[in-house]
């Protein structure tokens, strides 16, 4: 599988940051300091509910 890793352009030039590969029926994550080593394997349905719920106001506190 050669999977196209992407990172937050957020994450600036510092290299500390979580790159993410969407796969037909996976997605990908790992740490961008060790790119060889464990990755996590999570349904694009659960990243699609993770990234909805950091974008939305849940972790907001007054």
């Amino acid at each position: 599988m050669s999977e196209k890793w992407l990172r937050s352009s957020r994450s600036g030039s510092v290299g500390n940051c979580v790159e993410v590969a969407r796969c037909a029926d996976v997605t990908l994550i790992r740490d961008s300091k060790q790119p060889h080593g464990a990755r996590l394997r999570v349904s694009p349905e659960r990243w699609r509910g993770f990234l909805d719920l950091v974008g939305s106001d849940h972790w907001h506190h007054s």
